[in-house]
Order: structure tokens, then C-alpha cells, then sequence
């Protein structure tokens, strides 16, 4: 005779024969497959080769040789130094190159009749206007070098793919990505590269770092035209 509590007890035996079969470990644990912001390159590496950042340039380098041999004469990599061996604020401080912002002098004794809201600016003003701006931007530099502040889990942080973020293109957005499968923004691009290349969670709108990040691709793109939806 079968009783049901033979039945519930069979049941949860089942369950559980199920759960432990549905989060069974990948074939080859010591492997990590890193996919690139393209969406299609892939390159599989030794976990051991993620702890680092030579590490993480190295699985960067793979990935950027298999996109350069599909696509020759595309995009030249500009050079990058011996970054693995250099600390990333010092990168930011000493070597990164970032875009001045924009000269707002002019405006100075311009329009500064009384009651002028847009015209009566101070070079008290000006100041303040350069040095947020510039810092947030700066702030951006640094979250793109630094993989730790990336959160990264393979030590590979944005600029190993985007030396001064070049190849970035902000001014083409907002426009349909492929591998996203929709109109985005440049914020959600850069999410998206943060789960895939970069192997990191993606980050809240209005987390800090996203957003010093998204100032720091667009400072680096200074004076290049809108062109939104550009491929």
C-alpha cells in the first residue's frame, strides 16, 4: 500500500534529483568565457588568468586580435603603454589624456543687463561651471581604468579594449544595438559591456561611477558632430 506520505516524501526526493541536476557546474570549471562588446567575438580562458591585471589586459588583447582579424583595417588600437605595470590613478594623473572643457570666457561681460538670468555670469562662476565638471569627468577616467572600481571579476577594466575611450562613438547615440536588441542610450551600452567584457554588474542610473563614465566618453569626444543613430 502506498501512503502519501510516501508520495511527498518520492516528490521531494525528485525536487531535489532535479535542483542539483539544473545548477550542475560547467564541464570545465577552470575556464571563463569572456564575450566582447560586439556581441559575437568570444575568447575562453584559465580562471588563473583573471586574478590580475596583466591578466585582464591579456584576455582584452584575445578578444581585440580576434576582432581586428574579422575586421581588418577598421579601427587601428592606439598604443597603450606598459599600463599592467603602472598603478590606474597614476594612469589618470600622469599619462591619461583628458579633453579640456569648453572655453565659456566669452560670456563674460556679455548680456549682463539687470535682471539677465542667462547672461550675468561672474569668472566666480566660470570657475565653479570648469571645476565640477572637470572633476566628475576625471572621476569618469578613473572608473574606466580601474577594474577594481569597475567591480570586474576577471580584472578587465574598459580602456583595455578603449585606450581614452576611443572607438566608443557617443555621438552616434541614441541608436538600435544588435547584441541589445533595441534603441539605447549610451548608459545602457556601457551596462551591457560591464556584464560581458568587463564580467561586472551592471551599475544603477544613477550610481556615480555610470555616470562619471558616461561624462568622461563624452568629454572624450569633444567637437566631433551628432549623429545619432550611426553605425
Amino acid at each position: 500500500m502506498i501512503t502519501r506520505n510516501y508520495v511527498v516524501a518520492s516528490l521531494v526526493g525528485l525536487a531535489v534529483v532535479v535542483a542539483a541536476s539544473s545548477f550542475q557546474k560547467p564541464q570545465d570549471s577552470n575556464k571563463v568565457k569572456v564575450r566582447l562588446c560586439d556581441g559575437e567575438t568570444t575568447t575562453e580562458v584559465a580562471a588563473s588568468e583573471t586574478k590580475t591585471q596583466a591578466g585582464g589586459q591579456a584576455i582584452a588583447n584575445k578578444l581585440m586580435a580576434a576582432w581586428l582579424a574579422k575586421h581588418p583595417g577598421r579601427w587601428k588600437m592606439p598604443a597603450q603603454g606598459n599600463k599592467a605595470q603602472q598603478d590606474p590613478d597614476a594612469i589618470i594623473e600622469k599619462r591619461h589624456k583628458i579633453m579640456p572643457p569648453y572655453d565659456n570666457s566669452a560670456l563674460l561681460g556679455k548680456g549682463q543687463s539687470e535682471g539677465d538670468t542667462y547672461g550675468n555670469f561672474t569668472k566666480r562662476d566660470l570657475m565653479i561651471w570648469e571645476r565640477e565638471t572637470k572633476k566628475m569627468v576625471v572621476h569618469g577616467a578613473r572608473v574606466f581604468h580601474n577594474a577594481k572600481l569597475l567591480g570586474s571579476t576577471i580584472s578587465v577594466s574598459c580602456d583595455m579594449c578603449h585606450p581614452d575611450a576611443s572607438n566608443t562613438h557617443p555621438e552616434t547615440y541614441p541608436k538600435y544595438q544588435t547584441q541589445i536588441g533595441k534603441a539605447v542610450l549610451l548608459r545602457d551600452m556601457i551596462n551591457w559591456c560591464l556584464e560581458h567584457p568587463v564580467r561586472a554588474k551592471p551599475m544603477a542610473e544613477d550610481d556615480p561611477r555610470l555616470r562619471a563614465m558616461e561624462a568622461y566618453i563624452y568629454a572624450q569626444r569633444k567637437g566631433k558632430v551628432l549623429q545619432y543613430n550611426r553605425h
